[in-house]
């Protein structure tokens, strides 16, 4: 409901805006300085700010932006047509608030188990297949989540771990990931083989702009991936995420 409020809100502004400017050419209402830099933005290739205020995260240009908002409500008008059945795998990157999503994991499991919310963090297990394939075995706990890149590395689905990325290929799409809520271990030593990728929602990695941070397997140090600056992106520009089944993932 919180995400389907959001897209309400954002399209009405998105209508009500280009509807002004259709009657300011037509006469009836007087072009306004709002109107000019909305129909500026428009020629720029740039999202304009009054739906960028209302918007999604993201740091694409208004052409991609437009196609990403439209795989956004396809998503939510699948919620809205069947809302009994819960969703094989939800694209995490086409959330406005992909932490509530998995707060409400976390919710979930508090109330079946009486765990305290607080005492509880997301665990994510990552799976060999892709949000296409038939053979993915159904969810046990949590939720299977799709859309997670990672960038200055890459994941081996071969091997279930991080490895180093290919050349010129700085992001690596990621399989289906299980989120699931599990008690917080807080434990002094260093888990080995385990490097905690944080995850953010664009590339510009803001505080804002924080999501969760993700428990990814490696054979390599952790302390290598820190360096190298190793974290999860949701929204990627350039990058597309309506992967076609049984293709390769393209670039666009």
């Amino acid at each position: 409901m919180q995400e389907c409020e959001y897209m309400n809100v954002l399209i009405r502004v998105i209508v009500a805006s280009l509807a002004d400017i259709e009657l300011a050419f037509k006469g009836e209402l007087t072009m306004t300085e709002t109107m000019e830099s909305l129909m500026d933005n428009i020629a720029l290739n740039r999202v304009p700010p009054i739906w960028d205020k209302y918007g999604f995260t993201s740091q694409r240009g208004l052409g991609s932006w437009l196609d990403n908002l439209k795989a956004r409500l396809d998503q939510l008008n699948v919620w809205k047509d069947d809302p009994i059945n819960i969703p094989k795998v939800t694209f995490l990157n086409r959330l406005f608030n992909p932490q509530s999503f998995l707060a409400a994991i976390k919710q979930v499991y508090a109330g079946e188990k009486g765990f305290e919310l607080n005492k509880l963090t997301v665990q994510t297990d990552v799976m060999k297949k892709l949000y296409w394939e038939a053979d993915l075995p159904p969810v046990k706990e949590g939720a299977y989540v799709f859309g997670m890149q990672v960038e200055g590395a890459r994941w081996d689905p071969a091997v279930g771990q991080l490895d180093e990325s290919f050349a010129k290929k700085p992001f690596s799409v990621m399989p289906v990931v299980n989120c699931r809520a599990a008690p917080l271990v807080i434990d002094t030593k260093k888990e080995t083989g385990i490097y905690m990728c944080p995850c953010y929602k664009t590339e510009q990695r803001s505080a804002l702009g924080y999501v969760f941070t993700a428990q990814m397997k490696t054979k390599m140090p952790a302390a290598k991936w820190v360096i190298a600056g190793v974290a999860i992106i949701l929204d990627v520009e350039g990058v597309s995420d309506a992967f076609a089944p049984g293709k390769e993932i393209p670039l666009i």
